[in-house]
């Protein structure tokens, strides 16, 4: 999802090179229609042992499609009412995150993460200066109805005020462990100062601030409380940070993922200011840099872009991969907003151990939407732009995520405008230019009575 940038947002780019190693010869891939007729799509899940596949659309709902595409009339979700009204023309906001509990064919439990109305609790300079609350929630599946949720029995996890609208994060999901991650974002605006930062380090460097993090909690509790802090979580003890805290250092962690096949190596993909873009492959404990780092790039927030020549990189952990955003770097560029996606565990041989990932747009008047390749292995990866063979069969677009089914197939979750508005928006499977996947997805027009046009 885009973060908001220096303004005014800079045009389109055309130039496009590799920061993190040299491409080769590109990708020829094809984009199979799946689902069509969704609202911005910000994330596709699939519960462990269920062919079903629930998608997140921003503006307060989530959806069911079978498993050849096919949308269900009814949602499973719609708590359109929680969330902030949505600006149409663009938001960060809205519902943002979606994990299915390990056990949830036997428990039927399921969290998601959503922007509510701001929860001042009393501080009345939040009131007039705060913009929302990050919520993270418990729901189970109705008694009655597989396909729908018990709206009844939300239960807050967390609760989170936000000094911005922009830089929520919020990407949910569960490890091999059990455990809950929840990635968040800065707090906001740019350059991670303002109001609701911290002055002197930003609230990525802060470890008394859930801003910026990877978060790690457990919710199988049987005490009463909504979690309990992992005993084993980096921080624990240490009476100067947040005990659930695992990483530090992000800015706008938007769309993490878990390798499918150890269920814990974790790929981040983090927006970054102007200048460049960044992977990260994150363990416990580690410090990926924001705002003392941009990408590999020493950072000064007075000057987000230039970028001074030396800087303290003690304990950092730099990004497995970096690019250039078009915003301050126009002749060099791939894109300004890096979209996370999966690590490919498919049916495609060459493409295994892949990371298939991308790019909002190379700009934000004109969709451009960007799909890359990458491979490597420990601190060596590089990335190349995919050649999408069939792009002129297709309606360009904004790409807002990625999701992976069971089978280990990756898919690309776009839309056709910058703000969450109407059920325009379609779900490509990715496949070889040179032949189809074994799935097979519906192309037909959405359901008849299917909601479209308009925000409320």
């Amino acid at each position: 999802m885009k973060p908001i940038r220096s303004l005014p947002l800079v045009a389109a780019c055309f130039a496009a090179s590799i920061a993190a190693g040299s491409a080769g010869a590109q990708e020829n891939i094809r984009l199979e229609p799946f689902v069509t007729g969704v609202n911005a799509p910000v994330a596709m899940v699939q519960p462990p042992g269920d062919d079903r596949f629930f998608i997140l659309e921003q503006w307060g709902r989530i959806r069911i499609a079978d498993a050849s595409g096919e949308l269900r009339a009814e949602p499973f979700l719609d708590i359109r009412q929680k969330v902030v009204d949505l600006w149409p023309d663009f938001d960060e906001r809205g519902l943002i995150g979606l994990a299915f509990h390990p056990d949830f064919q036997e428990n039927g439990r399921f969290y998601v993460a959503y922007s509510g109305h701001i929860d001042f609790q009393g501080d009345v300079g939040k009131l007039f200066w705060w913009d929302h609350t990050n919520v993270v929630a418990e729901y189970r599946v109705s008694a009655d109805n597989p396909d729908v949720a018990d709206t009844s029995t939300e239960r807050v996890i967390s609760s989170m005020d936000w000094p911005q609208f922009n830089h929520n994060g919020h990407w949910l999901g569960f490890g091999a462990d059990g455990m809950l991650y929840i990635a968040t974002g800065d707090g906001g605006y740019a350059n991670d100062w303002g109001i609701g930062h911290n002055v002197t380090e930003g609230n990525g460097q802060d470890l008394t601030s859930l801003n910026g993090k990877i978060l790690r909690i457990d919710v199988n509790t049987d005490n009463g409380e909504p979690y309990s802090v992992p005993e084993d979580n980096p921080f624990t003890g240490d009476m100067n940070a947040e005990p659930e805290i695992w990483a530090y250092g992000l800015r706008n962690p938007w769309r993490c993922s878990f390798d499918m096949e150890d269920g814990s190596t974790l790929f981040c993909a983090d927006v970054q200011q102007n200048s460049y873009e960044e992977v990260d492959i994150v363990s416990a404990g580690d410090n990926l840099g924001w705002r003392r780092m941009e990408g590999t790039h020493c950072f000064d927030y007075t000057q987000p872009d230039q970028h001074p020549e030396d800087c303290d990189k003690t304990d950092l952990v730099e990004p497995i991969l970096e690019y250039e955003n078009c915003t301050a770097r126009p002749q060099e560029c791939l894109g300004i907003s890096v979209i996370g996606g999966y690590v490919y565990r498919g049916g495609h041989e060459d493409w295994q151990g892949d990371y298939i990932f991308g790019d909002w747009s190379k700009s934000f008047a004109e969709a451009q939407g960007q799909i890359f390749i990458a491979s490597g292995e420990g601190d060596n990866w590089s990335m190349e732009v995919a050649n999408i063979a069939n792009m002129d069969d297709l309606q360009p677009f904004y790409v807002l995520a990625f999701a992976q089914d069971s089978d280990g197939e990756v898919y690309a979750l776009t839309t056709v405008t910058t703000g969450p508005v109407g059920s325009l928006d379609t779900i490509y499977r990715i496949v070889p230019a040179d032949g189809q996947s074994g799935g097979s997805g519906a192309m037909d027009q959405p359901e008849s009575g299917q909601p479209g046009g308009g925000q409320q």
